[in-house]
C-alpha cells in the first residue's frame, strides 16, 4: 500500500495568506531576505475543555514542504498584481527550501503552549510556510483529539468513522478520517482514504438497499447470500422489533446457517438505541447468535456514547459521522505560529516576544527544546518542561519544577526520566525524518494517552497537566517582558 498516493495533482504552494507573499517581497527588497529566524507553532486553549490534544498532520505537512516550487504560471500572476519587485519574483521562480524543522511526532499527547513545530531558516521562507503550518496541524490534531475522545468513551468497542459526506470539503473528509484512525478509530468508511493510507474501510448497506427491494427479508437474504462472511443487516428501515430483526434473524437461519457461516452483526441507526439494543441482545442471543454484534450510528459523540453506556446499551461497535468529522462540539482548534527570535550574522540568537493584554497571548520567546518528564516506576507523565534549545534535563539528579505564571507553586521531582519530544524532521530544507504507517502511529497514541493519569483524562474539568519553563528561559522571558513593559 502506497500510504504517498496522492488523490489530487494541485501545486499548493500558493495555498498561502497573501501577507507572507506582501513581507516576503519587503524583506528581500530590504535586504534581510536571508536573515535566519525562529518560529513556534503552539496552541492556546484545549478542544471542548479537555485535558490534552492529539498531534496530527505532520505526514501532509512534510509532503507539502518537500514540493514548495513556484511555477510560471505562479510567478505570471503575481507580475499582474503589480505589487512585487521582479528580483522577488525571480527569487520565487529560483526558490529552494532550505529551513530546519523540528516537530512533536504525531499521536502524542499536546498541551497549550508548549511549540509543537519549530521552524528555522531565512524569513523569506519560515514566514511563508505559516498557513500551511497551521492548516495541516490545525485540522488533522482537532480531528484526532475528537476522535481520542470518543474511542475513550467507548471503553475499547470498535469506532468507525463514517463523517465522509458531512465533511466540509473532500480534503477534510480524507485527512479528516486518517486524523480519526490517530486518535483511536478502528475504520473508515471513506474508501479514498482506506486506498492512500492503508486504513481498514468498513460499510454494509444503506436504507435503500432495503426500499429497493420492497421486501425486507429478501433484501436480507439477498445481502446475505453475496456476504456471507460480512453480513451485517441494517435492521431500522421500518420497525426493528416486529420486522427488521425477526427478518434478520430469518435471513442468517435461511442463508448463512446451511452454509456453516455466522452473521457479522445487526446495525440500528435510529430511535431510543440503548432501549433497543438491549432487546435486539435478548433476542439474538435467544435465537443462537450471541457472536451477532450489535452496531450503533446516528449523530452520536463522546457525551451520548458514555451516557449510553451507563445505562447499559449491549452496543459492541458504533459508527461515529458528522459530530467526529467537524468535531462539532468544538470546530477550531485555534494553533497559531510566532515568531520567537533572529539570528545575527555571527549565530546570536536574540529572542522575540509578543506581548498582550490578554495573558493567555504573551509568546515564550528564544529557540527552545521541550522534554517530557516520566515517573520511573509508574511511566506516567508528570510534567513538561521547555528549555533553551542548549539545555539539557538531568534526570540523575532531583529537578524542581515550577508554574511560570504561579511561581510560588513549585514541585521537586525525582526518581524520573526526561525525554526530548520533539525529532529533527528537516535539515537545511532535506527531509531527515521517515513519517510510520497510520496504525503505528495510532499504537503510538494509544501507548502515549496511556502514560497520562486518570486524572487528566477525564472529559470534564480534567486535573491541569502543567507546562513550565526551565529557569533559564524564564528568567529570558522575564528581562524581555521588563524591557518591553518599560517603554
Amino acid at each position: 500500500m502506497d500510504s504517498k498516493r496522492e488523490h489530487t495533482h494541485h501545486n499548493l504552494t500558493m495555498l498561502t495568506d497573501f501577507y507572507e507573499l506582501t513581507m516576503s517581497n519587503g524583506y528581500l527588497a530590504n535586504g534581510k531576505g536571508d536573515t535566519v529566524v525562529y518560529f513556534d507553532m503552539f496552541y492556546r486553549k484545549k478542544p471542548d475543555n479537555g485535558g490534552f490534544a492529539i498531534m496530527a498532520g505532520l505526514e501532509q505537512l512534510i509532503d507539502y514542504m518537500k514540493e514548495i516550487t513556484f511555477t510560471e504560471e505562479d510567478i505570471e500572476y503575481f507580475r499582474t498584481l503589480k505589487m512585487f519587485d521582479e528580483n522577488f519574483l525571480e527569487y520565487l521562480r529560483n526558490f529552494r527550501f532550505s529551513c530546519d524543522v523540528w516537530a512533536v511526532p504525531e499521536g502524542t499527547p499536546i498541551f497549550p503552549h508548549e511549540p509543537i513545530v519549530t521552524v528555522r531558516g531565512p524569513i523569506i521562507q519560515a514566514q511563508f510556510i505559516e498557513t500551511m503550518v497551521l492548516l495541516a496541524i490545525n485540522h488533522q490534531s482537532l480531528i484526532a483529539t475528537k476522535a481520542n475522545r470518543i474511542s475513550r468513551a467507548a471503553e475499547g468497542r470498535a469506532i468507525s468513522e463514517f463523517g465522509a459526506r458531512r465533511a466540509q470539503g473532500y480534503d477534510a473528509s480524507i485527512y479528516g478520517a486518517r486524523a480519526a484512525i490517530i486518535g483511536g478509530c478502528s475504520s473508515t468508511s471513506c474508501t479514498i482514504a482506506g486506498r492512500d493510507f492503508g486504513i481498514p474501510v468498513s460499510g454494509t448497506m444503506a436504507h435503500s438497499w432495503i426500499q429497493f427491494f420492497g421486501d425486507e427479508l429478501e433484501a436480507f437474504k439477498t445481502y446475505a447470500r453475496q456476504y456471507p462472511d460480512s453480513c451485517t443487516l441494517l435492521i431500522d428501515t421500518y420497525n426493528v422489533m416486529k420486522s427488521g430483526l425477526p427478518n434478520a434473524i430469518r435471513a442468517f437461519d435461511e442463508e448463512l446457517k446451511p452454509l456453516g457461516k455466522r452473521p457479522v452483526g445487526v446495525r440500528i441507526d435510529s430511535g431510543d438505541i440503548t432501549y433497543l439494543s438491549k432487546k435486539i441482545r435478548a433476542k439474538l442471543d435467544e435465537a443462537g447468535y450471541p457472536d451477532c454484534k450489535i452496531v450503533a450510528s446516528n449523530s452520536l459523540d463522546e457525551n451520548i456514547i458514555r451516557d449510553m453506556l451507563i445505562q447499559g446499551a449491549k452496543v459492541d461497535c458504533f459508527g461515529v459521522g458528522e459530530r467526529l468529522i467537524t468535531a462539532a462540539s468544538d470546530p477550531v482548534f485555534g494553533g497559531v505560529y510566532k515568531m520567537s527570535g533572529v539570528e545575527d550574522e555571527f549565530g546570536n540568537i536574540h529572542p522575540r516576544i509578543k506581548i498582550s493584554e490578554n495573558i493567555e497571548k504573551l509568546t515564550i520567546p528564544c529557540f527552545k527544546s521541550v522534554y517530557r518528564l516520566f515517573d520511573r516506576d509508574s511511566g506516567k507523565a508528570i510534567a513538561d518542561v521547555i528549555t533553551l534549545h542548549d539545555e539539557t534535563i538531568d534526570d540523575t539528579k532531583p529537578y524542581e519544577i515550577f508554574d511560570p505564571d504561579h511561581t510560588w507553586k513549585r514541585k521537586t521531582v525525582t526518581n524520573f526520566i526526561a525525554k526530548p519530544l520533539r525529532e529533527k524532521i528537516f535539515d537545511n530544507g532535506e527531509c531527515v525524518y521517515e513519517s510510520p504507517d497510520i496504525m503505528s502511529i495510532q499504537n503510538y497514541c494509544r501507548e502515549q494517552v496511556a502514560t497520562l493519569w486518570d486524572e487528566v483524562l477525564r472529559f470534564e474539568n480534567p486535573h491541569k497537566y502543567y507546562v513550565d519553563l526551565s529557569p533559564k528561559l524564564w528568567n529570558e522571558r522575564q528581562k524581555l517582558l521588563s524591557e518591553f513593559t518599560k517603554k
